[in-house]
């Protein structure tokens, strides 16, 4: 199993779930182009991959999602338009994605779940390792996620998993894993997987380590998932898969360094939206004086 010998060239991202948390916006929009400020979650994504290393892009889309393909299309009508009124930032901007990935689509028929979506990439992803990317989660850090395990899998040379302390009132939230911390590992910390369960009772949680949005996987996960029974929703679950996984050979996780929002919930992606706001240069100084000012109207 000398996966780390193969470098991560590949990141399959799942976007062929309805949405529904987000209804009425995601009834035509896919969940995966709401913004935050002007810059849809999965292009967020996409750019902490390429930030990562990693160019080639398989997204696995549904009924509905077409504008995730012509986001990442070139479109020379738009190009045009900025060109001839000179834009040339926001000319930029519009190419730069596109330039940046080679990109792939395959449709799951049914939203059968995080681990169904996962194997229908099986026949684009091959017998190589690969980091599978959830742009409900994102997360702000120096180091990119994606790149923290990467470090991870090369140096334990097994599937690395992202994970996040959650208070005990969320553990059922999450998939959770009962894990021994092995080493502090460039800002994060490395632990060694036992034992993953599905969105368990705070009482049944083997601890409050949760697993996020972000994983490296070895091809044997395909195999694992093959042998997986629907679960929760009839849904094929990926933390299923990974513990059919755990009982052939080591997985890990990374306790990531760096702040996640859950942009999937609407409390979680207005949160982001403001902080990502107030951090732009023509934004932040004014939303905060309208914050500031509100707050007092409102106090």
């Amino acid at each position: 199993m000398n996966d780390c010998r193969k470098r991560v060239r590949k990141a399959v991202f799942p976007a062929a779930g309805l949405g529904t948390r987000f209804l009425p916006a995601t009834k035509a929009m896919p969940k995966e182009m709401l913004p935050l400020v002007d810059t849809p979650l999965i292009q967020y994504a996409i750019e902490e991959v390429v930030n990562s290393g990693i160019r080639e892009i398989i997204i696995v889309t549904g009924r509905g999602k077409a504008a995730i393909e012509d986001h990442f299309d070139v479109s020379f009508e738009l190009e045009h338009l900025l060109e001839s009124r000179h834009q040339s930032e926001l000319l930029r901007n519009v190419r730069e994605i596109s330039w940046l990935i080679d990109v792939s689509y395959i449709r799951q028929k049914e939203a059968l779940g995080l681990g169904h979506a996962v194997l229908t990439a099986r026949s684009q992803v091959g017998d190589e390792p690969f980091a599978v990317v959830l742009s409900d989660d994102v997360i702000d850090t120096h180091t990119p996620c994606i790149k923290q395990l990467l470090e991870a899998f090369e140096a334990v040379n097994g599937p690395v998993l992202a994970l996040m302390e959650v208070s005990p009132e969320a553990v059922s939230s999450y998939g959770i894993v009962s894990a021994e911390l092995l080493e502090q590992h460039n800002g994060g910390r490395l632990y060694r997987i036992s034992g993953l369960v599905e969105k368990p009772p705070i009482d049944k949680a083997p601890s409050s380590l949760a697993i996020i949005g972000r994983y490296i996987l070895t091809p044997d996960i395909f195999e694992a998932l093959s042998c997986v029974s629907p679960g929760h929703g009839a849904e094929i679950q990926l933390t299923d898969g990974l513990g059919k996984l755990a009982e052939a050979r080591q997985i890990y996780g990374l306790q990531f360094e760096g702040r996640r929002y859950d942009a999937g919930d609407k409390l979680g992606f207005l949160i982001a939206t403001f902080e990502f706001a107030l951090r732009r240069e023509e934004l932040g100084s004014r939303l905060l004086c309208y914050l500031k000012a509100r707050i007092q109207e409102l106090g």
